[in-house]
C-alpha cells in the first residue's frame, strides 16, 4: 500500500504519535518564511486590537504543517485546540454538538475541508460569518427555524485540493495560505531540532543526508530520523554521521534524491515499456498493478515537483533527468536537461 511507504507524506499513527517533535509556537517553526510573516502580522495585530483572528484556509500537500500551524495558531491567541475532518462531520448534530462546545476565543480545525459533506457546509456558513447556527424543529406545517448565538472562535481548515472547495465556502476564509516543499536547508534545520528533542547524537552532514532525501517533507524528514536512529542504535553507532544516515538509507530503499522503490518503479515503467512517454495514467497503473488515485495523489506530486517527469495532453513523459538517475540510456536525440525526451 501507497500509505506504509517510508517517503509517503500521509501521516502515520506513529507520526501522530510523535506530538513533542511539534512546535508549539510561530517563532519555532522552521520554513514557509514568507507565510510566517503574514501570519505572524495578522495574530499580533488580532491580539492588539482583542479580537479573535480571521478564519484561516491552509492549503498545500500533505505533511508540510497544516496540522501543526493550527496548533501554533491556538496557543498564540490563548485557545483550545479542537480537532475534526470534513468526512467526520456526517451529521448535522455532529456539527452543532462541536460549534456548542466551543468557548470564546477556541480554534477549530477541520482537516480535509474540502471533503466536508454539502448539507454540513450550509450550517457553517452562518457560524463562520455570524457565529450564529440556524436548525429546524419539527417538520411540515409546524417547522419552527430556531437561530442559536456561539461563542466567537477561529475556524482552521486545512486542504490538499482547494480547488475542491465549494466557493461560498471558500469566501467566508479571511486569510489564505499555500504551503509548498521545504528547501534542504530548512528540513536540516528541523532534522536538527528533531534530534535534539530526541536525545540523538547527528552531525550536520548527517542531519542534510536525511534533508536531501526527504522530499521537502517534514513528515517525512522526522520519520526518515526515525528510522536512521534505529539503524544506528542496532550497530551501535554512538553518533549518527553522513556514513551511517546513507546507510541506514539505503538499506530502507530511499536513494539520495528521495526516491523509494515505487518512484523508481513508475519512472522504470515510463522508459522502458513506453519509451519514454507519453503514457496516460490509466495504462500506467495497470502496468504497475498500483491504484491510479495513488500515482495522481501520491507518487506525481513530487516526480513533477523535482521534474523527474511531465505531464502533457497526451500522458505523462519521462525527462533526461529520469533517465539520468535511473542510469538508463536516453534515446539518441539532443535534450536539454530537465526537458521531455520528444
Amino acid at each position: 500500500m501507497a500509505h506504509d511507504r517510508l517517503v509517503s507524506p500521509q501521516g502515520s499513527p506513529e507520526d501522530e504519535s510523535s506530538q513533542a517533535l511539534r512546535p508549539t509556537r510561530l517563532a519555532a517553526f522552521v520554513g514557509q518564511e514568507a507565510l510566517k510573516e503574514r501570519l505572524a502580522i495578522a495574530i499580533h495585530a488580532a491580539r492588539e486590537r482583542g479580537e479573535y483572528l480571521e478564519h484561516v484556509l491552509f492549503h498545500g500537500p500533505p505533511g508540510l504543517g497544516k496540522t501543526t500551524l493550527a496548533h501554533i495558531i491556538a496557543a498564540e491567541m490563548g485557545g483550545k485546540l479542537v480537532t475534526t475532518s470534513g468526512p467526520a462531520l456526517e451529521k448535522t448534530a455532529d456539527l452543532m454538538g462541536i460549534l456548542t462546545n466551543l468557548e470564546a476565543g477556541d480554534v477549530l480545525f477541520v482537516d480535509e475541508i474540502h471533503r466536508t459533506p454539502r448539507a454540513i457546509e450550509e450550517y457553517l456558513y452562518p457560524a463562520m460569518e455570524d457565529f450564529a447556527v440556524d436548525f429546524v424543529l419539527d417538520k411540515g406545517p409546524y417547522a419552527k427555524a430556531i437561530r442559536l448565538s456561539l461563542k466567537p472562535f477561529t475556524l482552521v481548515g486545512a486542504t490538499t485540493r482547494a480547488g475542491l472547495i465549494s466557493g461560498p465556502l471558500r469566501d467566508r476564509f479571511g486569510l489564505y495560505f499555500h504551503l509548498d516543499f521545504y528547501s534542504p536547508e530548512a528540513l536540516a534545520s528541523i532534522v536538527a531540532r528533531s534530534a535534539s528533542i530526541l536525545g540523538v547524537d547527528i552531525t550536520p552532514g548527517a542531519t542534510m543526508e536525511i534533508a536531501r532525501r526527504a522530499r521537502g517533507t517534514p513528515r517525512i524528514a522526522n520519520r526518515l530520523l526515525r528510522r536512521v536512529r534505529d539503524y544506528a542504535q542496532y550497530h551501535g553507532a554512538a553518533r549518527i554521521d553522513s556514513a551511517v544516515a546513507h546507510a541506514a538509507l539505503l538499506k530502507e530503499g530511499v536513494d539520495e534524491l528521495g526516491l523509494d522503490e515505487l518512484d523508481r518503479k513508475v519512472l522504470t515503467a515510463i522508459i522502458t515499456r513506453y519509451g519514454g512517454g507519453p503514457v496516460g495514467i490509466e495504462a500506467l497503473a495497470a502496468t504497475i498493478q498500483e491504484e491510479v488515485d495513488t500515482l495522481a495523489d501520491v507518487v506525481e506530486p513530487y516526480l513533477l515537483y523535482e521534474n523527474f517527469l511531465i505531464r502533457t495532453a497526451s500522458g505523462r513523459k519521462a525527462t533526461l533527468k529520469a533517465y539520468e538517475h535511473l542510469r538508463l540510456r536516453p534515446p539518441e536525440q539532443p535534450v536539454q536537461p530537465g526537458l521531455p525526451l520528444q
